[in-house]
C-alpha cells in the first residue's frame, strides 16, 4: 500500500510504544497486537526496544533475531560498519501463513559493558538512517522496557516519536508502580511540548481483584483490555506460540486492534493524566504511609564503634561561587550555570564557549558537560538527572542533541 494511501490516513507509520513492568508481558502482548494488526490487512513491525533482545522470539516461531547492536558492533571490528543494510537487521515472516509482518531487536550492550539506554537512542538513529519515518507501513509497534524511565528508554516519549503509549500491567504494586512512573514521565514531556500520549492501560494475567481499574480510575485513563490468567494460553508464550489460536484471546485481541485502527478509544487529554504521589499510590492497596520519620542511624553506629575519620564540611553560598565570581559568563551561560546548582547540585567550575560545541563545562574540575546552547534547557537537565539518578559513573556528557544524548 503506497505510503500516502496506507490505513491511519499518514504518509509515515502510525507508531504505538507498549511499555511496563519487566517480566510483565509486554512481548507477549506486542507479539499477539502486532500479528492482530497483521491479519486486519495491515503493514505492521515489531521493534524490540530491550537489551533481553526477546521481544520478537514468539512473532519469529522460537527464532532469535541477531540485533541491530551486535550486527553493527561486528562489521565495525571489521571497519565496515558503513556498509550495515536493513536487510541484515530487519526480518520478515508469516503469521498464521495469512499475513507478513516485520520484526526488528535493537539490542544492547554486551551485560556489564554499556547504558542499555545509549544503546536504544543510537539503534533509534541508525534506524533512521534507513529511512523509518518514510517506510510504507502502517504501524511499527514499539516493545520498552519500563521499570528504569532514563533517557535512552524514554526514546518515544522525549523525541514524540511514539504517537500513542500503551502501558502494561497486572494487579500488583510493583507492575503498578512502573505503571504510576511511566505516566509521570509520559505527562512530563507533554508538559515540555511533546506531542505523544497514553492511552490507557491493558490489565495482562488478570485475577480478578480490579485493584488496576482502581489505580487507573485514579490517574484517569482508562482499560483498554483486561487479558485474563491462563495457564494454557502461558504455555503457548512460553513456547512461542501465538494466543490468536485461543478463541476467548482472539476476540481480545481482534477487538483491541480494531478499535486502534479506527481510533475509537475514547482519548484522555495529558493534562487530565493524574500520576500518584506515594501516598495516594499506597491508598489503592489500602494502605497508609505511616505519618513519622524512621529512627535515623549515626555514624558511630554505623562504624561499629571504630572511630570514624573526620569528613571535611561544606561552605556555604555556592551560588555566589559558581556565578557571581564569573563576570565573564555571558547571560545563557550565567543561566544555566544557576540551574546546574540550584536543580541537581553541580558546582561549575569552569565554563568555555567551543566554536563547534558551544557552552561547554566542567563540573568540580572532573567532568565534563557539552551543552551546547541554552535551547531546550529542560530536557538537558531532566536527562543529566536522570543519569544522577541511575548511579552509572560518567566523565563526559554530550547534550548537544538532547534527543539523542552520549555520555562515558
Amino acid at each position: 500500500m503506497p505510503a500516502k494511501m496506507r490505513q491511519n490516513g499518514t504518509n509515515h507509520a502510525r507508531m504505538l510504544a507498549v511499555y511496563g513492568k519487566g517480566g510483565m508481558g509486554k512481548s507477549f502482548f506486542t507479539t499477539n497486537l502486532v500479528s492482530k494488526l497483521a491479519l486486519l490487512g495491515n503493514r505492521v513491525m515489531q521493534l524490540g526496544c530491550d537489551p533481553k533482545h526477546d521481544s520478537c522470539n514468539a512473532l519469529f516461531g522460537g527464532v532469535s533475531l541477531p540485533t541491530l547492536g551486535d550486527v553493527w558492533r561486528e562489521l565495525k571490528e571489521a571497519g565496515r560498519e558503513d556498509q550495515l543494510r536493513a536487510e541484515d537487521v530487519i526480518f520478515k515472516t508469516r503469521v498464521m501463513e495469512q499475513a507478513t509482518v516485520y520484526g526488528c531487536e535493537i539490542g544492547g550492550p554486551e551485560v556489564g559493558r554499556g547504558c542499555g539506554g545509549r544503546g536504544i537512542t543510537f539503534g533509534f538513529d541508525l534506524l533512521e538512517k534507513f529511512g523509518m519515518s518514510q517506510w510504507a507501513l502502517d504501524y511499527i509497534v514499539m516493545d520498552f522496557l519500563g521499570d528504569v524511565v532514563c533517557g535512552g528508554f524514554a526514546t518515544p516519549l522525549s523525541r514524540s516519536l511514539a504517537e500513542e503509549v500503551i502501558i502494561l500491567c497486572g494487579n500488583d504494586r510493583q507492575s503498578l508502580y512502573a505503571a504510576n512512573n511511566i505516566a509521570s514521565a509520559a505527562r512530563y514531556f507533554a508538559q515540555m511540548g511533546g506531542r505523544t500520549r497514553l492511552i490507557g492501560l491493558i490489565v495482562n494475567r488478570d485475577d480478578g481483584s480490579g485493584v488496576a481499574e482502581r489505580f487507573a480510575e485514579r490517574i484517569n485513563l482508562p482499560v483498554l483490555a483486561s487479558i485474563p490468567l491462563d495457564r494454557g494460553v502461558r504455555e503457548l508464550a512460553d513456547a512461542c506460540q501465538l494466543a490468536l489460536t485461543e478463541p476467548r484471546f482472539e476476540v481480545i485481541f481482534d477487538r483491541l486492534a480494531r478499535q486502534i485502527m479506527t481510533r475509537s478509544i475514547p482519548e484522555v487529554a495529558m493534562e487530565d493524566v493524574h500520576p500518584l504521589e506515594y501516598a495516594e499510590f499506597l491508598k489503592v492497596f489500602g494502605a497508609i504511609e505511616p505519618d513519622l520519620v524512621p529512627e535515623g542511624a549515626g555514624v558511630e553506629e554505623l562504624m561499629g564503634g571504630r572511630q570514624a575519620r573526620t569528613v571535611p564540611t561544606f561552605e556555604l553560598g555556592l551560588m555566589q561561587q559558581a556565578v557571581g565570581d564569573q563576570p565573564e559568563l555571558d547571560p545563557a551561560t550565567r543561566r544555566v550555570v544557576g540551574r546546574l546548582l540550584t536543580d541537581l547540585g553541580m558546582y561549575v567550575t569552569e565554563a568555555n564557549h567551543d566554536p563547534k560545541k558551544g557552552m561547554t563545562l566542567t563540573i568540580d574540575g572532573n567532568t565534563t558537560i557539552c551543552f551546547g546552547n541554552e535551547d531546550e534547557l529542560e530536557s538537558k537537565l531532566a536527562i543529566l538527572i536522570a543519569l544522577q539518578r541511575s548511579g552509572e559513573p560518567y566523565r563526559y556528557v554530550d547534550l548537544r542533541r538532547p534527543a539523542s544524548p552520549l555520555y562515558r
